[in-house]
């Protein structure tokens, strides 16, 4: 494929990772920090989830609920303390990230790549897959989707 623009020109400054608490969406979340330090780039954290809103979770507790009833990972560090890690390494690494919770009734896909138009995001990371546990927040079958209808490129970490 030839085109005009070569990767050099693109400036990414804005990235948004879909985190939900899953194995994948960890490796997603770690692949952009080291992106977002390569290019200088703000990187969102974006979690998705169905709450009522008087349960007033945060996102690290969120992620841990998600974690806690999947059976498969058990036993493994707490998201909530994950969480922490990344935002204190992304802080050591001098990357401005902006983590997000957002609660809707909609579909994941639909939210996720709303908010990556209304924030003008270059570079959509997600997990090849996202756990089935703690109301479906993030599936393969959403990662389909957002790769193919996002006004960016999207990258799929596995």
């Amino acid at each position: 494929m030839t085109t005009n623009a070569s990767a050099e020109n693109k400036k990414i400054s804005n990235m948004l990772v879909a985190i939900d608490g899953s194995e994948y969406s960890f490796k997603a979340a770690e692949y952009a920090l080291d992106l977002a330090k390569l290019y200088g780039s703000k990187l969102f954290a974006v979690t998705v989830t169905y709450l009522p809103t008087q349960d007033k979770l945060t996102q690290k507790q969120v992620l841990d609920k998600g974690l806690v009833e999947d059976e498969s990972v058990a036993g493994e560090t707490s998201s909530e303390k994950w969480f922490d890690s990344f935002l204190q390494k992304a802080a050591s690494m001098g990357v401005d990230v902006k983590p997000e919770l957002i609660n809707s009734t909609r579909p994941v896909d639909y939210v996720l790549l709303e908010f990556a138009e209304g924030q003008n995001i270059d570079l959509i990371v997600v997990g090849t897959r996202g756990r089935t546990g703690f109301k479906k927040l993030l599936l393969g079958s959403t990662a389909t989707s957002i790769v193919t209808y996002a006004h960016c490129p999207v990258l799929v970490v596995k």
